[in-house]
């Protein structure tokens, strides 16, 4: 086994493809199949990932071993929360909202060696800001990630999240106005809803060398997030009568790391 020093100066870049269940918008009880994709890497000693729909770069470099290091850089993705067609045949009848384009930054530490040389735990804020013309709101997601291999082919990580918003995002998408009442045929009663806390999340991902190791090679993941949405964001019509405050996503696929 490299030793940790090794590890964290070594240039690796991974790509990963899969196929992913989501909700079909936020708060609702039907799924639906997506393709998914990631990046991951570090190059000379500039970290860079992907989340979603959000890519993250650190633009503090980091090279060989620190038990503590301090993490910030700028993120970039969008927000697609009932930007297509949905299943439900109530919600359907609602406006499709715009695709938020959020740019935005992170910041937090990181903690090495905790229980082996190779763990990693990291506290991290994200907050971002929607610069199109969609909720024009800023989110506010502190995070928190512990992750380790448990030997030279398996590695898990597990996180634990929440989102923060504002009056005008939980208006933009959770709100009934009384022309969306009509159009729904009064199906789904006016609603106005508040920001704060809009949910929190728990989040597994496993991942398996099945030719090589962890440095390098072909394997195979899996991922899976629960979430809850809180307050009114789970009082609102399109969830509590509509879908459900009980979220899930998951995914499997492959990566290939050099």
């Amino acid at each position: 086994m490299p030793s940790a020093e090794d590890v964290a100066n070594r240039d690796t870049v991974t790509i990963a493809g899969g196929i992913g269940t989501v909700p079909d918008y936020v708060g609702s009880n039907d799924y639906r199949l997506i393709p998914v994709a990631a990046i991951r890497g570090k190059v000379s000693g500039f970290s860079f990932s992907t989340r979603g729909t959000y890519l993250y770069v650190d633009a503090i470099p980091h090279h060989g071993v620190s038990k503590v290091e301090f993490n910030l850089g700028p993120i970039a993705g969008l927000r697609l929360n009932r930007t297509s067609r949905v299943k439900d045949p109530v919600v359907r009848l609602l406006p499709r909202l715009k695709k938020a384009f959020e740019v935005g930054a992170f910041a937090g530490e990181s903690f090495h060696g905790l229980v082996d040389p190779y763990d990693t735990l990291a506290l991290r804020l994200d907050v971002l800001h929607d610069i199109g013309k969609a909720h024009k709101s800023t989110v506010f997601s502190p995070n928190v990630d512990f992750s380790t291999p448990l030997s030279r082919t398996t590695y898990v990580s597990a996180s634990l999240g929440a989102e923060y918003v504002s009056n005008k995002f939980a208006d933009y998408y959770f709100s009934i106005s009384p022309a969306d009442s009509l159009r729904t045929g009064g199906a789904l009663p006016v609603f106005n809803a508040n920001g704060g806390l809009k949910d929190w999340k728990l989040g597994l991902l496993l991942n398996q060398s099945i030719t090589g190791d962890l440095l390098g090679g072909l394997s195979v993941f899996g991922t899976a997030q629960y979430s809850r949405l809180v307050g009114d964001f789970k009082r609102s019509p399109i969830v509590s009568q509509r879908g459900s405050a009980n979220q899930w996503l998951a995914a499997a696929g492959l990566a290939y790391t050099w």
